[in-house]
């Protein structure tokens, strides 16, 4: 049986990287867990409030452009008949805890 693909949008700031003063950090653990999730089949797009470039640019950074199908803004308005709390099939993952998940912990908790 062929799963659909689970479509993970992934944020910049505090999630795969942390800004102290001027210097930025990255959070390997969320890092590694982007790796994983492409090579297990996830398609993955990167978005951030800084804008599509500031996310472009930080995934080059970080070494993971290449797992993204593209790179997006995060919307200032989300026009859709039901709150994103609403959504079937949607979950949202702290990157303080995604290091031990996997794309098939994700699809069993969508199910």
């Amino acid at each position: 049986m062929i799963s659909s693909p689970l479509y993970v949008y992934v944020d910049v700031d505090d999630t795969f990287v942390r800004s102290a003063s001027s210097k930025r950090i990255p959070m390997p653990a969320a890092i590694q867990h982007v790796r994983t999730l492409k090579a297990q089949g996830a398609v993955l797009y990167c978005w951030s409030s800084g804008g599509s470039d500031y996310a472009r640019q930080s995934a080059e950074e970080f070494g993971i452009a290449e797992c993204f199908e593209a790179f997006l803004p995060k919307p200032n308005v989300l026009l859709d008949d039901m709150p994103m709390t609403a959504w079937p099939r949607f979950m949202t993952i702290h990157p303080g805890s995604c290091s031990t998940q996997t794309l098939e912990d994700y699809r069993r908790h969508l199910t």
